[in-house]
Protein backbone atom coordinates (compact mmCIF):
# COMPACT_ATOMS: atom_id res chain seq x y z
CA UNK A 1 0.00 0.00 0.00
CA UNK A 2 1.47 3.42 -1.06
CA UNK A 3 -1.61 5.76 0.79
CA UNK A 4 -3.58 5.65 3.94
CA UNK A 5 -6.78 6.91 3.86
CA UNK A 6 -8.72 7.46 7.45
CA UNK A 7 -11.96 8.59 8.31
CA UNK A 8 -11.94 11.29 11.16
CA UNK A 9 -14.82 10.41 13.65
CA UNK A 10 -14.49 7.44 15.68
CA UNK A 11 -11.22 6.48 13.81
CA UNK A 12 -8.83 9.24 14.64
CA UNK A 13 -10.94 11.43 17.31
CA UNK A 14 -13.63 10.39 19.39
CA UNK A 15 -15.91 12.80 18.13
CA UNK A 16 -18.10 10.36 16.80
CA UNK A 17 -19.72 10.13 20.44
CA UNK A 18 -20.25 13.72 20.07
CA UNK A 19 -22.03 13.77 17.36
CA UNK A 20 -24.25 10.73 18.75
CA UNK A 21 -25.08 13.24 21.87
CA UNK A 22 -25.85 16.11 19.52
CA UNK A 23 -28.05 13.56 17.69
CA UNK A 24 -30.05 12.53 20.03
CA UNK A 25 -30.61 16.19 21.42
CA UNK A 26 -32.15 17.20 18.30
CA UNK A 27 -34.33 14.53 17.71
CA UNK A 28 -35.55 14.87 21.01
CA UNK A 29 -36.25 18.48 20.22
CA UNK A 30 -38.04 17.18 17.70
CA UNK A 31 -39.97 13.68 19.99
CA UNK A 32 -38.67 11.39 17.66
CA UNK A 33 -37.38 8.06 19.07
CA UNK A 34 -33.10 7.82 18.66
CA UNK A 35 -31.15 5.81 19.92
CA UNK A 36 -27.17 7.10 20.44
CA UNK A 37 -25.98 3.59 19.60
CA UNK A 38 -27.98 1.55 17.82
CA UNK A 39 -29.90 4.25 15.73
CA UNK A 40 -26.36 5.89 15.29
CA UNK A 41 -24.61 3.69 13.99
CA UNK A 42 -27.74 2.13 11.52
CA UNK A 43 -28.85 5.35 10.13
CA UNK A 44 -26.35 8.11 10.71
CA UNK A 45 -22.57 7.33 10.98
CA UNK A 46 -20.37 8.52 8.52
CA UNK A 47 -23.08 9.94 6.25
CA UNK A 48 -23.59 13.81 5.23
CA UNK A 49 -26.04 15.13 7.80
CA UNK A 50 -29.07 15.66 5.18
CA UNK A 51 -28.44 11.86 4.12
CA UNK A 52 -28.56 11.25 8.30
CA UNK A 53 -32.08 12.96 8.90
CA UNK A 54 -33.50 11.54 6.08
CA UNK A 55 -32.51 7.42 6.89
CA UNK A 56 -33.98 8.27 10.77
CA UNK A 57 -37.25 9.90 9.40
CA UNK A 58 -37.40 7.01 6.69
CA UNK A 59 -37.06 4.36 9.18
CA UNK A 60 -39.53 5.82 11.74
CA UNK A 61 -41.95 6.41 8.55
CA UNK A 62 -41.56 10.08 9.11
CA UNK A 63 -42.59 12.03 5.80
CA UNK A 64 -39.18 14.07 5.29
CA UNK A 65 -39.93 17.33 3.64
CA UNK A 66 -37.01 19.56 2.32
CA UNK A 67 -37.75 22.27 5.01
CA UNK A 68 -37.71 19.88 7.89
CA UNK A 69 -34.64 17.81 6.77
CA UNK A 70 -32.63 20.85 6.87
CA UNK A 71 -33.97 22.70 10.50
CA UNK A 72 -33.05 19.07 11.94
CA UNK A 73 -29.68 19.21 9.96
CA UNK A 74 -29.05 22.66 11.13
CA UNK A 75 -29.90 22.60 14.57
CA UNK A 76 -27.20 19.11 14.60
CA UNK A 77 -25.23 21.20 13.31
CA UNK A 78 -25.10 23.94 15.84
CA UNK A 79 -25.51 21.46 18.58
CA UNK A 80 -22.32 19.49 17.74
CA UNK A 81 -20.34 22.47 17.46
CA UNK A 82 -21.46 24.29 21.07
CA UNK A 83 -20.04 20.18 22.66
CA UNK A 84 -16.59 20.62 20.86
CA UNK A 85 -16.10 24.01 21.42
CA UNK A 86 -17.01 22.89 25.39
CA UNK A 87 -15.32 20.07 26.03
CA UNK A 88 -12.43 20.48 23.12
CA UNK A 89 -11.58 17.01 20.80
CA UNK A 90 -10.38 14.17 22.12
CA UNK A 91 -8.61 11.59 20.20
CA UNK A 92 -7.40 7.69 20.37
CA UNK A 93 -4.26 7.30 21.08
CA UNK A 94 -3.54 4.21 19.16
CA UNK A 95 -4.90 6.09 16.47
CA UNK A 96 -2.30 8.57 16.95
CA UNK A 97 0.65 5.75 17.00
CA UNK A 98 -0.67 4.28 13.89
CA UNK A 99 -0.84 7.36 12.23
CA UNK A 100 2.88 8.22 13.16
CA UNK A 101 3.94 5.14 11.99
CA UNK A 102 2.15 5.49 8.51
CA UNK A 103 4.08 8.80 8.16
CA UNK A 104 7.34 7.62 8.97
CA UNK A 105 7.08 4.65 6.54
CA UNK A 106 6.78 7.48 4.05
CA UNK A 107 3.19 6.96 2.85
CA UNK A 108 0.80 8.98 2.22
CA UNK A 109 -2.24 9.82 3.96
CA UNK A 110 -5.51 10.99 3.18
CA UNK A 111 -8.49 12.18 5.78
CA UNK A 112 -11.67 11.42 4.54
CA UNK A 113 -14.94 12.80 6.28
CA UNK A 114 -18.46 14.09 5.64
CA UNK A 115 -18.10 16.40 8.55
CA UNK A 116 -18.34 20.05 6.95
CA UNK A 117 -16.09 20.87 10.48
CA UNK A 118 -12.93 18.46 9.36
CA UNK A 119 -10.57 21.41 9.87
CA UNK A 120 -11.92 23.08 12.85
CA UNK A 121 -11.54 19.25 14.67
CA UNK A 122 -7.93 18.44 13.61
CA UNK A 123 -7.13 22.02 14.90
CA UNK A 124 -9.01 21.51 18.17
CA UNK A 125 -6.90 18.05 17.76
CA UNK A 126 -3.72 19.66 16.93
CA UNK A 127 -3.33 16.90 14.09
CA UNK A 128 -3.97 19.05 10.62
CA UNK A 129 -0.01 18.76 10.23
CA UNK A 130 -0.36 15.04 9.81
CA UNK A 131 -2.44 15.32 6.51
CA UNK A 132 -1.64 15.28 2.89
CA UNK A 133 -4.83 15.88 1.66
CA UNK A 134 -8.31 16.10 3.33
CA UNK A 135 -11.85 15.95 1.88
CA UNK A 136 -14.79 16.66 4.15
CA UNK A 137 -18.03 17.96 3.64
CA UNK A 138 -17.20 21.45 2.18
CA UNK A 139 -15.43 19.70 -0.43
CA UNK A 140 -17.98 17.11 -1.70
CA UNK A 141 -20.57 19.62 -1.83
CA UNK A 142 -18.48 21.82 -3.99
CA UNK A 143 -18.00 19.13 -6.00
CA UNK A 144 -21.31 17.55 -5.98
CA UNK A 145 -19.62 14.06 -4.90
CA UNK A 146 -21.95 11.66 -3.53
CA UNK A 147 -21.25 10.72 0.30
CA UNK A 148 -20.88 6.98 1.93
CA UNK A 149 -21.86 4.56 1.20
CA UNK A 150 -20.97 5.99 -2.38
CA UNK A 151 -17.05 5.77 -3.24
CA UNK A 152 -16.71 9.26 -4.29
CA UNK A 153 -14.93 10.95 -1.19
CA UNK A 154 -12.02 7.98 -0.95
CA UNK A 155 -11.72 8.10 -4.92
CA UNK A 156 -11.32 11.84 -4.90
CA UNK A 157 -8.48 11.38 -2.00
CA UNK A 158 -6.84 9.00 -3.98
CA UNK A 159 -6.79 11.03 -6.55
CA UNK A 160 -5.43 14.37 -4.59
CA UNK A 161 -2.59 11.61 -3.55
CA UNK A 162 -2.06 10.19 -7.18
CA UNK A 163 -2.31 6.74 -6.05
CA UNK A 164 -4.91 4.10 -7.38
CA UNK A 165 -7.59 2.54 -5.46
CA UNK A 166 -6.04 -0.95 -5.59
CA UNK A 167 -3.00 0.49 -3.71
CA UNK A 168 -4.51 2.32 -0.87
CA UNK A 169 -6.11 1.32 2.34
CA UNK A 170 -9.45 2.65 4.27
CA UNK A 171 -9.64 2.91 7.63
CA UNK A 172 -12.88 3.02 8.55
CA UNK A 173 -15.65 2.73 12.01
CA UNK A 174 -18.82 3.25 10.34
CA UNK A 175 -20.84 0.57 8.13
CA UNK A 176 -21.35 3.20 5.30
CA UNK A 177 -18.04 4.24 5.33
CA UNK A 178 -16.55 0.05 4.24
CA UNK A 179 -18.83 0.05 2.38
CA UNK A 180 -17.75 2.78 0.45
CA UNK A 181 -14.49 1.07 0.78
CA UNK A 182 -15.28 -2.04 -1.20
CA UNK A 183 -17.47 -0.35 -3.85
CA UNK A 184 -14.47 2.15 -4.45
CA UNK A 185 -12.09 -0.93 -5.32
CA UNK A 186 -9.68 0.07 -2.65
CA UNK A 187 -6.59 -2.46 -1.97
CA UNK A 188 -7.14 -2.74 1.97
CA UNK A 189 -10.34 -1.65 3.82
CA UNK A 190 -9.89 -1.96 7.68
CA UNK A 191 -12.94 -1.76 9.85
CA UNK A 192 -12.16 -0.26 13.63
CA UNK A 193 -15.08 -1.51 15.98
CA UNK A 194 -16.04 0.92 18.41
CA UNK A 195 -19.18 0.04 19.02
CA UNK A 196 -19.44 -4.08 19.09
CA UNK A 197 -20.22 -4.32 15.02
CA UNK A 198 -17.46 -6.29 14.08
CA UNK A 199 -19.57 -8.90 12.10
CA UNK A 200 -21.08 -6.17 10.69
CA UNK A 201 -18.54 -4.18 9.40
CA UNK A 202 -16.75 -7.36 7.49
CA UNK A 203 -20.54 -7.58 5.88
CA UNK A 204 -20.35 -4.38 4.81
CA UNK A 205 -17.09 -4.61 3.27
CA UNK A 206 -14.18 -4.86 5.92
CA UNK A 207 -11.51 -6.80 4.87
CA UNK A 208 -9.87 -7.01 8.57
CA UNK A 209 -11.11 -5.81 11.94
CA UNK A 210 -9.28 -4.05 14.80
CA UNK A 211 -10.84 -2.39 17.61
CA UNK A 212 -7.66 0.28 18.09
CA UNK A 213 -5.21 0.89 14.93
CA UNK A 214 -2.39 0.63 17.12
CA UNK A 215 -3.19 -3.59 17.05
CA UNK A 216 -1.97 -2.91 13.07
CA UNK A 217 1.63 -1.12 14.09
CA UNK A 218 3.59 -4.17 13.18
CA UNK A 219 1.95 -3.49 9.37
CA UNK A 220 1.58 0.26 8.95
Amino acid sequence: MTACLFDLDGVITQTAKVHAQAWKRVFDLFHIPFDEVEDYDTYVDGKPRADGVRSVLAARHIPAPDDLVQEIATRKDHLFLDLIHKHGVQTYPGSIRYLEAVRNAAKKIAVVSSSKHTSEVLRAAKLDHLFDAQVDGNLAEDEHLHGKPAPDTYLRAARMLETSAHEAAVYEDALAGVEAGRAGGFGLVVGVDRAGQADELRRHGADVVVHDLSELLQQP
